[in-house]
């Protein structure tokens, strides 16, 4: 896909330089701690192999996924990466990325048990980064049985624990330090049993910039490389990306007329509504409160409510709009913070909902230099 085709409709634009940046801030935060890039639901909606690809190049060599899927992904496109599962994998996909020696998360008996047993029918040792539950309450062996638990796995031979790790519910400042001190307790208690485990992580991107006391041997970076700067953060990370569509058609609709599906209020002027090329299975908000977009360097709002593949603007105050114009979400004027108020969003979710078929566009030293299409190949072209 060339790079006027991947504009063609909607697009998302991504900016490696910005992104390399935010990698190095990070890792400035850490003051010599690591940083693990977390490039889990396409790497946030900004394309895994392409962000895994421009990070490698800074250095980054251990990245974490959600699935085994995402981590095949990576690792038919980047070489010489390692990559953590951080949940669930199926049998097959256990033995897969075992006999390909990446690290899986360890985080009950049970699945402990069946990581062992594979590694064992495959003939090898398993590495694991062990999760244990500090109060979040989602995955991870209980904090009192942990070290008890993991060392009699290691007494078979086939499970090696390569670290040791936690994720902060974010309550308070009181809580999260608890929840570092039982993980810090579970990794003395492994090593007075024999094990010792080199990389112990507990903190992500708010942990990372909220609390340089707890940062231990890394971080699990994921939305401070993708411009979402914590609240308190010592300085902010730098947008990375725009959302942006097309207008694809102009026409003047009387007042009184109702646009789109399951409208309720009536146009109150005649209106020049532009229909844009991109909805709610691209990425965008169904409905959102006094949802506005960017068009002709004027803010319009939506119509209302998007459709899958379309949407309606009032274009009426945007001088000279033309068929073919630029709408842009969130990345110009509306930071993502805003365009996810206004859609009813979490922050992270804003960028990760952009869909499989919006092509991405990459940008190098401010200008575009290539785009992927994920409908067209898992790998960019």
């Amino acid at each position: 896909m060339n790079l006027e085709e991947a504009a063609s409709r909607c697009w998302l634009e991504v900016d490696l330089d910005a992104l390399r940046r935010n990698y190095r801030s990070a890792a400035s935060l850490m003051s010599g701690g690591g940083v693990i890039p977390v490039l889990k639901a396409n790497a946030y909606g900004m394309g895994a192999v392409e962000v895994a690809r421009a990070l490698k190049a800074e250095g980054a060599r251990l990245f974490a996924v959600a699935t085994a899927d995402e981590a095949m992904q990576l690792l038919g496109g980047v070489e010489s990466i390692e990559v953590l599962c951080l949940g669930l994998v199926g049998p097959e996909s256990m033995a897969r990325l075992i006999a390909r020696d990446m690290p899986l998360t360890l985080y009950s008996p049970a699945q402990g048990a069946q990581i062992a047993r594979t590694a064992e029918k495959l003939g090898c040792v398993a590495r694991v980064h062990v999760k244990v539950d500090t109060g979040l309450h989602r995955l991870g062996l209980d904090v009192e049985t942990a070290a008890e638990t993991v060392s009699a796995l290691c007494a078979g031979g086939h499970i090696r624990p390569v670290g040791l790790y936690t994720h902060l519910a974010i309550h308070s400042p009181e809580s999260d330090r608890l929840q570092v001190e039982r993980l810090s307790r579970v990794r003395a208690e492994l090593e007075a049993r024999g094990v010792r485990i080199p990389l112990c992580h507990a903190v992500d991107s708010i942990g990372m910039a909220r609390y340089p006391s707890l940062h231990l041997d890394a971080a699990r970076t994921g939305a401070w490389l993708f411009g979402v700067s914590p609240r308190n953060a010592p300085a902010p990370c730098e947008s990375i990306a725009r959302f942006r569509a097309r207008v694809s058609q102009l026409r003047w609709v009387k007042a009184g007329e109702l646009i789109g599906y399951d409208d309720d209020s009536p146009l109150t002027r005649d209106t020049l509504v532009a229909t844009v090329s991109a909805g709610y299975v691209d990425g965008t908000p169904r409905r959102g409160d006094l949802w506005q977009v960017e068009l002709r360097g004027r803010r319009c709002g939506v119509l209302g409510i998007a459709c899958m593949d379309q949407l309606m603007v009032d274009a009426t105050d945007a001088p000279g709009v033309c068929e073919g114009d630029v709408v842009t979400f969130v990345g110009g004027e509306i930071g993502v913070e805003e365009y996810a108020r206004m859609g009813g969003l979490n922050h992270n979710e804003a960028w990760a909902r952009i869909g499989r078929r919006v092509p991405r566009i990459y940008f190098e030293n401010g200008s575009p230099a290539h785009a992927c299409a994920e409908l067209e190949s898992e790998i960019c072209i």
